[in-house]
Formats: structure tokens, sequence, C-alpha cells
């Protein structure tokens, strides 16, 4: 006798069913989820009914109940409107490229924040004239440098030279040693970015040696100035020469010192750095620097240096392209006065306190059953900053598949492989972000 089978279940979820599809819950009723309107006014409708959407897709395909539709919704929704992401950096790379370089400080990320409406950027409020714009910054810019009479920024390091050599030698000569013709990073070479302006390059001395004796054979009426570049990308050793500023400044033609690192004043633990005021000081007509390295403030171009040649700089007409904005105004002053900035904690970081945080970190990890440990560690600078110099630091050792989940995760943590293990460096990482770097680390573990 053929034996009859039971009739097969239908899950009620089926997104053949068309009975499940009308009771998806309708866009309009989701939305009025007072958890979604809160996020529409912070995220704005859009994002929401996207997030709204796509729950409603999970739901027909079964993967979400239809209860739980604004749940997930919820759950969807970015944490913010753009597509940057805020990450842990954990490379032990203080000034990372590919992260934005310098943390802005508490105060600078506060003055951004006021400065977003209307401010008196180009107004004196107190006669309602027109008035210098980014004044205040730049006094406070010239404060932090007593040797320079006059200061000008621009949006990043690259055009404080290109605003130099167009103003200064545009259809003349620079004067630059063959050992500073420096690639820049990302493929940019300083040679191709100078002879763009119309500048022509006059090359002296040799790679590993180039003394003053070079650059005064080279000096002639055609002449626009000397550029002295810090090589804050690699170092040369051996057999080597470099002119000083002050042999440079004797032979009658201003002297521009691109320092790069954006270092103000002499910083103890890099005595080879390179900063603005000694220079100046030297003898040097211009410094340029940028602003997102060791200043640790937004990414801008700085010129420091005599009053005249930052005039003529400030009122070239390439300077109105190349301006920054106001929020980088603010942001910068309130880098140059406000409290310690987070690159300036990272690099003066006490190795022990450092060990001690690991040590913490990876005992309660391993106490979950989480392969983790504490192990010394060589933070670097980065920037193009202070290159050969080591940061003794501390990390947590995780297995190497954590990586990439963890660079993926909720909270993105960034660290770097090494020895077959992912090593989260913590010298870049405040004391604070400890809670969520370790729930990263458990959100990955439990996978």
């Amino acid at each position: 006798m053929e034996q009859r089978r039971a009739p097969q279940q239908t899950d009620d979820r089926d997104p053949a069913d068309p009975d499940v599809r009308r009771r998806i819950p309708r866009t309009d009723a989701v939305l009025r989820d007072p958890r979604l309107s809160e996020a529409a006014a912070r995220l704005g409708a859009t994002v929401v009914k996207t997030a709204v959407r796509q729950a409603q897709e999970r739901a027909r395909r079964g993967a979400v109940p239809l209860e739980r539709v604004a749940d997930a919704a919820v759950e969807l929704l970015p944490d913010t409107v753009g597509g940057l992401r805020p990450v842990i950096n954990a490379t032990g790379v203080l000034l990372h490229t590919n992260l934005g370089r310098a943390a802005l400080s508490a105060a600078a990320r506060q003055a951004v924040g006021e400065a977003a409406g209307p401010t008196d950027v180009e107004l004196d409020l107190a006669t309602g004239a027109r008035a210098r714009r980014g004044r205040s910054a730049l006094r406070a810019l010239c404060d932090r440098v007593p040797s320079a009479s006059a200061a000008h920024v621009v949006n990043n390091g690259a055009a404080a030279l290109v605003l130099v050599a167009t103003a200064l030698a545009a259809g003349k000569e620079i004067v630059i040693s063959r050992g500073e013709m420096v690639e820049i990073g990302d493929g940019f070479r300083l040679p191709d970015l100078l002879v763009s302006t119309g500048a022509r390059l006059r090359e002296v001395g040799t790679t590993n040696r180039t003394t003053a004796a070079d650059y005064a054979a080279a000096i002639g009426p055609g002449t626009g100035c000397v550029l002295k570049v810090h090589p804050s990308n690699f170092r040369i050793t051996g057999f080597t020469r470099a002119a000083g500023v002050g042999e440079l400044a004797a032979l009658g033609v201003p002297v521009v010192v691109d320092i790069g690192s954006g270092l103000l004043e002499p910083h103890p633990l890099l005595p080879d750095e390179p900063d603005a005021e000694t220079q100046l000081r030297d003898g040097a007509a211009l410094v340029t620097a940028s602003g997102d390295k060791l200043l640790g403030g937004p990414q801008c171009g700085l010129l420091l240096g005599d009053g005249e040649l930052v005039r003529t700089l400030s009122r070239h007409p390439l300077a109105r392209a190349l301006r920054v904005d106001k929020l980088t105004l603010a942001a910068l002053e309130a880098t140059l006065t406000g409290p310690t900035t987070p690159t300036a904690v990272a690099l003066a970081a006490d190795p022990a306190r450092l060990r001690s945080r690991a040590d913490r970190l990876a005992v309660a990890l391993h106490a979950e059953g989480v392969d983790a440990r504490a192990v010394e560690s060589a933070a670097t600078v980065g920037g193009g900053g202070a290159p050969g110099v080591t940061l003794p630091s501390a990390a947590l050792s995780l297995p190497e598949r954590f990586a990439a989940p963890l660079r993926t995760g909720r909270v993105p943590v960034v660290g770097r492989l090494e020895a077959g293990r992912c090593l989260l460096d913590l010298r870049a990482v405040p004391p604070e972000d400890d809670e969520r770097l370790a729930h990263a680390v458990r959100s990955v573990a439990g996978r």
C-alpha cells in the first residue's frame, strides 16, 4: 500500500507567500517608531528610509521576524551621515597618513563646532568693516614662533611650497641640493611640484654631500630663492654633508626651508627634527610646514617668516585658490592656544604605563578565553616626520585572524601584522578608548 506523505509545513515568512508580503509593516508605520523619528532628525529622512527598506527586504526573505522590522532598521542605521568612519589607531604609527594623520584635541573639535555657523572670520565686529581673514589664528601662530614676524596659512604643506615657488621664482631658478629632491608620498615628487609653477630647478651638490660653496656657485641674477628641504621620510648616513641655514642666509637671496613635520620649537625626544623657530633664528627668510603632523592640528600648510615676503605671498592671486576655510582656522587656533594635543600626549607617553594598560587588557581578555598577550612594541612618528626614530611601546597581541574583522567591525580597530600575530599598539590609543578596544576584540572572538 502506498504510504501517504504528511503535508509539508509552509514557512509563514516564505517570500513567495503573498500573505507574508502583505503583512510586512508599512514604511510610514515603521517610521513612527520614536527611535527612527529621532534618527531622521539627526541623520536625515533619506538615510532612515533606506534603513527601513533594507529591514523590510530582510523580512521578506525571512531573515527578520515581522515584528522586529523597526528593530532591524535601527540596527542598520549608520553612526553618521558621512562616509568617513572613526577608527581606533592601534598601528603604532602616531601620524598615520591613511588615517588622517593628527587627531584633533577636544578643544579643536569644539572650536570646529562653534565655527560651523556664521562667524567673524573676515569681519571686525567693533567697526563693521572687513577684517583680515583668520587674524586671531595668525596671531596665535606668530606667538608660538617669536622669530616669525608674519604668518600665512594655506590648505596643505605642498600648497605652501607651490605658493612660494610661484610668487618668488616663476620664470626664475630655485637652487636646491640633489640630496633633497624628495618624493613626498603617493607618487608625488617635489621636483615635479616645483616645476609645475613655472620655476626652473638648479640642482647643486650630490646626493650625499652639498656645501655652501655649491649653492654660491649656482646663484645669479636669475635666482628666485634657495630651497632647503628636510628629508623627513628617509635618512642618509655615512659620508654626508649638508649646508646649514646660517651659511645659506649669507648668500644674499631668500632662503626657504621646508621643515615638513610642523614642529614649531625644539622637542627633546626629536633632537634631529628641524623646527620653525630655530630655522628662522638661524637666518631663513621663510619656513614652510604642515599643520597636521607634529603640531597636532588640522591639515593645512604653514608659512612663517619675513613680514614683507609673507605679505607678498598672501597677496598673490594664487593665495586665494589655496586659502583655508573657517573650520580649519578655528581648529588651528585652538591647537595653538589650547591644551596639549593628542599627538603630543602620544609622543610623550610613558612606556611603563603603556605596558600596564596592555597587561590589564590581556589579563581581562585571556580570562574570557581570548588568546591575548601583552608584548613590547616599537612605535614610530609617521606622517613624514622623524625618520628612523622608534618609540618604545606596548601592544596587545592577538591571533592574525583578528586583523580583518577588527578593521570592519562596528568600531573599526586598525592594528598591524607582525610575526604572524595581530598587534594592537597602544601608544596612539587614548586610555579612555581601552574599553572600546576590548569590546571590539570580544566581538571578534565571539564570532
